[in-house]
């Protein structure tokens, strides 16, 4: 049991990192495809909003649909649709039809993120939940930093769709895997009214008012990371004046600042103390950012004050995503479901925020925004019933 206890582990780790991968891999190669697809910038760009929509869309389909029939039979077919849409991607000739293939691998790549943290809360409950899900939520902070910066570094070499080859194969790699999965939703626990009933149990779900708050305290977190990979690339290199490779660097060491927080979670002797303990650090630090990109601060300060800010979030990814999912049982995969798409709605919202007006304060504005919100709905968590 023990071996295979590793092997969900890294199965399920690898799963849940598919989001940042689908979304983020690409981005260096934009300017490649370009030249090579005969189109513009915008264009090109609609890639990745339509990989986010099919990253939300797919998780509100996959969560029901699991928790109707099962774990491991969507997470077979989302990995064959996955790479059946990246082999498409590879051989597309057009931007059409790149940006809508775009949105079927994000509609895939959703279902190994909604049934990854099912397949968890099935399996796993209070503490030994938490510790599960800190490793897989170590693993998901590390992967939005670290999935550019691997794009970047083969984009010379292989090109843009030598990328998508790459994301190819860890699709059928995990595909295999997935075929080793054991069922971890016996049909005893399935929801037994038809499928389409089955999507109604959203509604049940939004009642949850406590899990609602808790996923609003993701979301809102959220704001801080995609605030920052929205804006960080022009604030380094624009901005401070450092060269890409630098910003490079500079990505990396965020990215183990968020995966060290979630690593740090598990001990906290509960995951409520872990969320009071993030949202206070978040506070404290997203106003010290504030100040340092209001008042024009130097690199080092700016930096150092990053790397605080985001293990703070991380600390709060994994204990917010541990009460939420703890506290809406009944329905795991439709509550995983609506909790993945919410907070990829946020960062589908905040990104273009960070673009409006001077660039500094509007980072600033939207990471303290987050932080506070963040805040807000923690304490309102505390004072809520666990009730539909």
């Amino acid at each position: 049991m023990k071996g295979y206890n590793i092997f969900i582990l890294f199965l399920l780790g690898m799963l849940s990192a598919f989001g940042p991968f689908v979304t983020d891999m690409f981005v260096p190669a934009m300017p490649s495809m370009v030249t090579d697809l005969n189109t513009t910038m915008p264009m090109v760009q609609l890639g990745l909003t339509t990989s986010m929509l099919g990253l939300a869309v797919g998780q509100l389909i996959f969560g029901p649909i699991s928790d109707k029939i099962g774990r491991r039979r969507p997470v077979l077919w989302s990995m064959a649709l996955f790479a059946l849409a990246s082999v498409a991607i590879i051989y597309v000739p057009t931007i059409e039809g790149f940006i809508g293939l775009r949105f079927v691998q994000g509609l895939a790549g959703a279902g190994g993120i909604v049934i990854s943290r099912s397949v968890a809360t099935d399996l796993f409950d209070g503490r030994q939940l938490m510790k599960m899900l800190a490793v897989i939520g170590a693993i998901n902070g590390v992967t939005p930093i670290a999935a550019p910066v691997v794009g970047g570094l083969m984009v010379d070499s292989v090109g843009w769709r030598g990328i998508f080859e790459v994301l190819l194969w860890v699709g059928v790699v995990l595909l295999i895997c997935s075929f080793f999965m054991r069922e971890s939703l016996p049909p005893e626990r399935r929801q037994q009214r038809s499928l389409l009933a089955t999507f109604g149990l959203f509604g049940k779900v939004v009642r949850n008012r406590k899990f609602m708050c808790y996923t609003f305290e993701q979301a809102a977190a959220q704001f801080i990371l995609f605030g920052n990979i929205a804006s960080s690339s022009f604030i380094v290199q624009d901005h401070y004046g450092y060269s890409a490779l630098a910003y490079s660097i500079a990505f990396a060491v965020n990215g183990i600042a968020i995966g060290a927080g979630a690593a740090c979670s598990v001990r906290f002797r509960t995951p409520q103390r872990c969320i009071n303990v993030s949202c206070a650090g978040m506070l404290a630090f997203s106003a010290l950012m504030a100040i340092v990109l209001w008042f024009n601060g130097n690199f080092w300060i700016y930096e150092t004050v990053l790397c605080f800010l985001l293990f703070f979030m991380g600390l709060t990814f994994t204990a917010s995503t541990t009460l939420a999912l703890d506290s809406e049982r009944e329905e795991a995969g439709t509550g995983s479901a609506l909790f993945g798409a919410v907070g990829f709605v946020a960062g589908g919202v905040v990104s273009p925020l960070v673009g409006m007006g001077n660039l500094l304060h509007s980072t600033a504005i939207v990471m303290l925004t987050g932080a506070i919100l963040a805040t807000i709905f923690a304490l309102l968590s505390r004072r809520v019933p666990a009730t539909h």
